[in-house]
């Protein structure tokens, strides 16, 4: 699904473009790392990096069931997920907004699995619909974030590209 982009010029250079869909998808393509931002269920946010894949229009990531995120997304699914660079003027950043669930599918899992050897050089086998690290044996459930918005932000000429699904 292609989604609805939209120029914000408010935040841009004058005259810059918006950025092409294709674009900032490739960033969520090939990013290794990004940083999932929760909040507590007392309100407190939490972020914390961690790698995630971006497949069919969806962000997919893992973590411990007893770990922060993991219980703070058992509570509030709604999330954010970001890549980018570290740069202030070069670079582009993207900014998922939308809700996370857990997914069992064994297909996706698999599929999921395959992506992480071979992107990342990390092993998962796929047990009892999660993941499970055949080091540690740790589980891990898998979350497929659902985007609502997704902003990129362009540096070189500056600019915001909002694009709503």
């Amino acid at each position: 699904m292609t989604p609805v982009a939209t120029h914000i010029t408010e935040f841009s250079e004058p005259g810059s473009p918006a950025l092409p869909w294709p674009d900032a998808e490739r960033v969520l393509i090939d990013a290794e790392m990004f940083w999932l931002s929760t909040v507590r269920a007392d309100g407190r946010p939490h972020v914390a990096p961690l790698p995630a894949m971006w497949v069919d229009g969806r962000a997919y990531f893992c973590t411990g069931a007893h770990e922060q995120k993991a219980r703070n997304l058992a509570s509030q699914p709604a999330c954010v997920l970001t890549t980018g660079t570290n740069t202030y003027r070069a670079g582009l950043d993207v900014i998922v907004e939308g809700t996370a669930a857990v997914t069992r599918d064994p297909e996706l899992l698999h599929r999921l699995a395959a992506l992480w050897q071979s992107k990342l050089d990390w092993q998962f086998e796929v047990h009892d619909g999660a993941f499970r690290d055949p080091g540690h044996g740790n589980v891990a459930p898998v979350y497929a974030l659902t985007p609502t918005k997704i902003l990129a932000f362009t540096k070189a000429p500056y600019t915001q590209t909002r694009y709503t699904f």
